[in-house]
This record gives C-alpha cells, structure tokens and sequence, in this order.
C-alpha cells in the first residue's frame, strides 16, 4: 500500500488515504475545496481546526473535573456577603490535577500529528521562539485556542449544574508578585517538558504526550493549595477559585472561563504576561543546552537495533537527527539509507 509519509521538518502532515486495491479513495467536498487552496496555506486551515478541537476537548474534561470537584452543598444565611477559607481534601485536589493531566496527554497524543498538540498560547509562543512554527502560524493557533477555551467554558457551566466554578485566582494570602512568578516557573517546566519530549526527536517522541501530561499533573499540584476561598452572596455559598494561583500556566484556559463568567480580576495579566515569560525561560534553556551540544556529553539512550544501523565491519550509523530550531538535520536520508543497505 502506498502511503506518504509525514515530513522530516513539520508535525502532522496529512496521510493520503487510499482505499482497497492501491486505487485514491474518491474526493470529498472537503478535498475538491482544499485543493484550490495553497499548500500553505492549507497547513494553516488544517492546523487551527485541530488546536480548535483540541482545545475543547482538552478544557472540557479538565474543566468537567474540576466542576465535579468544586461541587458543594449551598447554605443559606440571608442576603449576607461573607468570605470564608477552608480546608480543602488532598483527594479533591489530586481529582482535579488529574484530570488536567490525563485530558493534556490524551489529547496531545491524539492531535499531535494534526496540529502538535498545543493548545495553549504559552506553548506555541514558546515553539516558535525555538524555530518550530512560524509567526503566522503562532499567531493563527493562539487565536484559535483562546476561541476553543471559551467554547469548552461555556459548554461546561451549560452541562453541569452549581455555576462554573473553574476560574483561576489567586488566594488572600498570595500576592501579585508571588503568583507571578509561580506561574512562570509553573510553565517554565511544562514548556520544557515539551521541547525535550516532543519537539526534540527520539525514539520516545510517540509517547511525549505521557511525559507532558505528567509535567501538567505536577504543575497543577503545585499551583493548587489545600485551602480554598468561598464567597456568601445572596444566601449561596459558591466557590470562586482553588489556588495558590490555581494552577494556570495557560492564557487560553484563564480566559476562557473569566470570559463565560464575565469576571476578571485586576491581576488577570499574570495568567498572560507569566506563562509566556515561562516560556522564554524555557527557551533560553533549551537553546543553552543545545549549543553545548548535550546530545555528545550524555550515553545516547537510542543506541540499540531500532534506531542505529550497524555496518558489518563494526561501525554505526545514526539516524538523522531533526533541528526544530533550524529545521535541519544532521545528515541527509541519503546516507543513512546508505548505511541500512550495507548493513543488509
């Protein structure tokens, strides 16, 4: 069966699908109007529907969790406005980490060779500062996952009942600059994760989508305190937030529910202004690490019979090794397909 496969220099590069026999399967009206579209920009189209979906299912089950959670009894005190601070349940807390963590990996898994498994601003900011996306494309898909973030909002406080208590705050005791800077170490590490697991190359690269939903699971454990700040308006006692600084590390899922609630708090910038300079940060160290080229300073852990032809005389060969900076590789398919024939 003849199959192209995707490119060396992009993710998610459309299969050809050919039906029984070796024969095209017949058009659909989506390709007889996509071919009149640049190749180009035909990426894009396909890129900014994948991070679309991909952003709602994504904050939709994360955020379907954290709804389940936060659910509370109401009491009614009168028309009294009053703040409390309670002890929150570890276990509610892991609830909700998981299920951030699980929907991320799930997700990215399933729409990383649609789009790359962004869906978030802060994370397609930080590929295209390492060279794997271009602007327009950056720009394209952080619009995209803002609009996905606000649909999954929506459509969470329309399913479930008790309000939509998923927004991020920060707690009475955090102030602006400690949330900050949570924040930017919060996404610092997430980002990272995803340079190293998915936009670096390697024999794991299929399963990075574990890796980082891991990397979100931790974050989101860290960003989340056990006390939890309620709010007595008009007899309801309602749960406006789970902090530190709730766990952000994406402007997309901030906005989205501060969107639907019709609610932003006057440090809202952090969850913008935080999560991209996490993203520098991370960046800065990936860059760093790739000039000291560390591929060369560490035992390389894909030197085994699936990723390296051996010749008969005892000599190696790697495989070519793709730059998402440069978008280069270390040597051409050429030669390595070379070395497998010698090797055969």
């Amino acid at each position: 069966m003849n199959i192209s496969l995707p490119g060396r220099h992009g993710l998610g590069k459309t299969l050809t699908n050919l039906s029984k026999g070796g024969r095209p399967s017949p058009k659909t009206w989506a390709n007889t109007i996509l071919a009149k579209v640049p190749a180009n920009s035909r990426g894009h189209i396909v890129a900014a529907i994948g991070e679309f979906a991909g952003t709602i299912f994504f904050l939709f089950f994360a955020f379907a969790g954290t709804q389940v959670a936060n659910i509370s009894s109401n009491t009614n005190t009168g028309s009294q406005i009053t703040t409390t601070v309670e002890q929150k349940n570890p276990a509610q807390l892991l609830y909700i980490s998981l299920s951030f963590g699980f929907s991320l990996a799930v997700n990215a898994w399933v729409f990383f060779r649609i789009s790359g498994g962004l869906f978030n601003p802060a994370v397609t900011f930080g590929m295209w500062l390492i060279g794997s996306i271009t602007v327009a494309r950056a720009i394209l898909l952080s619009v995209v996952q803002c609009l996905g973030a606000i649909v999954a909002a929506a459509l969470v406080k329309a399913l479930f009942s008790g309000g939509l208590n998923v927004s991020t705050t920060l707690s009475a005791t955090t102030s602006v600059v400690q949330g900050f800077f949570i924040e930017v170490i919060l996404t610092a590490q997430l980002v990272f994760t995803i340079f190293m697991l998915a936009a670096e190359k390697h024999a794991g690269t299929f399963i990075a989508p574990v890796g980082i939903g891991l990397a979100l699971f931790i974050a989101e454990l860290t960003g989340k305190s056990p006390l939890v700040l309620y709010s007595l308006e008009d007899g309801m006692l309602t749960e406006i937030g789970v902090f530190w600084t709730g766990g952000s590390l994406n402007p997309a899922r901030s906005l989205g529910p501060s969107v639907v609630v019709k609610s932003f708090p006057s440090y809202h910038w952090i969850y913008w202004i935080a999560p991209c300079a996490g993203s520098l940060l991370a960046a800065a160290l990936y860059k760093l690490v790739k000039s000291l080229e560390y591929e060369n300073i560490t035992p390389d852990p894909e030197a085994d019979t699936l990723t390296r032809a051996v010749a008969p005389d005892g000599s190696s060969s790697e495989p070519p090794r793709s730059d998402p900076i440069t978008n280069s590789s270390d040597r051409s398919d050429d030669t390595y397909v070379a070395a497998e024939r010698k090797a055969s």
